[in-house]
């Protein structure tokens, strides 16, 4: 039963039209997201109908409160959905080595939402296939593609915006940024321009993906004076441009990542969201930039209620990752997407990340089922205690061959050093000079094996999973069981999407009644998963 009452006997609020449905039940009614609901009272009992208000009619009935519609289009921003061409304002993030596949971000774009693919740690060859894809898919859609702050490969960094200004990539989302570097400048100006009314045109986007105010600050400013020097300087930019640039912020849209899956501060978004909103204020008063600045929010978004409560925080985008790793058209396996429909919110910690190694970064991985956290802490801690791989014990070099390695470090070093010939040759002339990085790239060998391995599905390598996870798997786990979307194979990027954005909807609706005095059971207040049949009559 979705039973309600009035607390007391409100006075009318004034008069409306009914529809010809009559009373509906609570929760029939506030799915109706795109009409406005009455709430009445008849023969002494509180009732729910749809109507319009009116002034006068002959057919018209009191009302004591009102709930606004809430259409999905009108969640978050409509300039950020008119900017990306979307119709909905919900993002699928970039996960690294492809787990935010082809499909993926194909999948998005077809249904007017915005998905990025996962170019981070993916060979530069395969990341100019996914670009010829999804530019050749028939009917354009939008979509992204991720550039991921490389501190150790900075030609890599400079080698995909190359990619990305030759094949007309005009979006990127930036992740893992410690700091402004001169590729991701030179990315957000080329080709600035005026238009014939003199207003100022940035053809490349940057959607910024932050945890911290100080790096969310160097988005939302102009780029730095120094980096447009240099432009000029090499004959990249002209004068006039750099000039031009002052004027615009790095990223318009700056997504706060509070607790999230991979490179993560383990920020609550409760605390973070707000403080990164009123920086965001301060910044576009400071500059007055015709672009207004917008900030969307990621980390922990699996659930109607986690969405709900961002779009009620002002985000003017919701961003996930985690669930759709979980999800069919993932770049990751069966077993895996098994192993993440299993996982409850305690099953997740901090592990050393690959990229990162030697400055001690850490990004959040699944726990349960694997030993990959504990086995890459121990690399980190004989890094740390070592200055080079002789300078291990014999026998704890012997337990890190048999166990984690499987091979002869030598053997491993051969296959590092044969990888980054051709990748980057400068960091194995820096380990044949300096040992202790021979030793951080043999280590890292492991580190970016691992999740090779998860989304291969390589049985063999179950323990050594590197599963980048957040606890949104969990919350998303519980919100789905005993539902459809409870069995891995039923669970698709959009159907999750949709329930998400209808089930913010629905909440958004359903808080409204309590603040005018009408009292609502649980399982009025509660949104369960249903099949993408069912959320598309209700969109109409």
């Amino acid at each position: 039963m979705n039973r309600f009452a009035l607390a007391g006997v409100p006075r009318p609020l004034g008069i409306f039209c009914p529809d010809a449905n009559g009373c509906l039940p609570v929760k029939t009614a506030l799915l109706q997201i795109n009409h406005p609901l009455f709430i009445t009272s008849e023969d002494e009992s509180p009732a729910i109908r749809i109507g319009q208000p009116t002034d006068a009619s002959a057919a018209t009935l009191p009302f004591t409160g009102m709930v606004a519609p809430c259409p999905l289009e009108r969640l978050g921003s409509p300039d950020f959905c008119r900017d990306h061409g979307l119709r909905y304002p919900y993002v699928g993030g970039s996960m690294a080595k492809g787990i935010s596949s082809i499909a993926m971000a194909k999948a998005f774009g077809e249904a007017g939402m915005l998905g990025f693919y996962g170019a981070a740690g993916m060979p530069l060859e395969e990341v100019m296939t996914a670009i010829d894809e999804l530019q050749s898919a028939g009917t354009p859609f939008p979509f992204g593609i991720n550039l991921i702050h490389s501190p150790n490969e900075a030609d890599l960094e400079q080698a995909l915006v190359e990619l990305y200004l030759k094949r007309g990539i005009h979006l990127i989302e930036a992740s893992a940024f410690l700091d402004l570097t001169l590729p991701v400048v030179r990315y957000r100006i080329h080709g600035i321009h005026r238009d014939g009314s003199g207003k100022i045109i940035t053809p490349n986007r940057i959607v910024a993906k932050i945890s911290r105010e100080e790096i969310a600050a160097k988005f939302f400013a102009p780029p730095p004076e120094r980096f447009l020097r240099e432009l000029v300087g090499s004959g990249t930019i002209t004068p006039e441009q750099a000039q031009w640039a002052a004027q615009v912020p790095m990223a318009q849209d700056v997504t706060v990542e509070a607790d999230s899956g991979g490179h993560t501060d383990n920020r609550p978004a409760i605390s973070l969201f707000p403080s990164i909103l009123a920086l965001k204020d301060k910044i576009q008063a400071q500059y007055r930039y015709q672009q207004e600045l917008r900030v969307g929010l990621g980390g922990g978004i699996a659930t109607p209620a986690s969405a709900a409560a961002a779009f009620a925080m002002g985000a003017a985008y919701l961003v996930t990752g985690t669930v759709n790793q979980a999800c069919v058209e993932s770049g990751t396996c069966d077993e895996v997407r098994q192993m993440l429909a299993e996982t409850r919110q305690a099953d997740i910690t901090m592990a050393p990340s690959a990229d990162m190694f030697e400055m001690g970064v850490n990004v959040q991985v699944l726990k349960r089922g694997t030993m990959f956290s504990m086995r890459a802490a121990r690399l980190y801690e004989l890094y740390r205690s070592h200055g080079s791989i002789d300078e291990i014990p014999a026998e704890e070099r012997q337990k890190l061959e048999k166990s984690i390695f499987r091979a002869t470090l030598e053997s491993v070093w051969e296959q590092t050093r044969a990888y980054f010939s051709v990748r980057d040759p400068r960091q194995v002339e820096k380990a044949l000079q300096n040992p202790k990085h021979k030793m951080a790239l043999v280590f890292r060998w492991y580190l970016g094996q691992s999740p090779v391995w998860a989304n291969k599905g390589e049985t063999s390598r179950k323990i050594d999973y590197q599963i980048w996870c957040g606890p949104a798997m969990g919350a998303f786990n519980e919100w789905t069981r005993g539902s459809f979307l409870e069995v891995p194979a039923n669970r698709k990027v959009i159907t999750v999407a949709l329930n998400l954005l209808l089930g913010a909807a629905y909440l958004l609706r359903a808080n409204q009644l309590p603040i005018q005095g009408v009292r609502l059971d649980a399982e009025a207040l509660s949104f369960a998963p249903l099949e993408i049949e069912t959320i598309k009559e209700y969109l109409r």
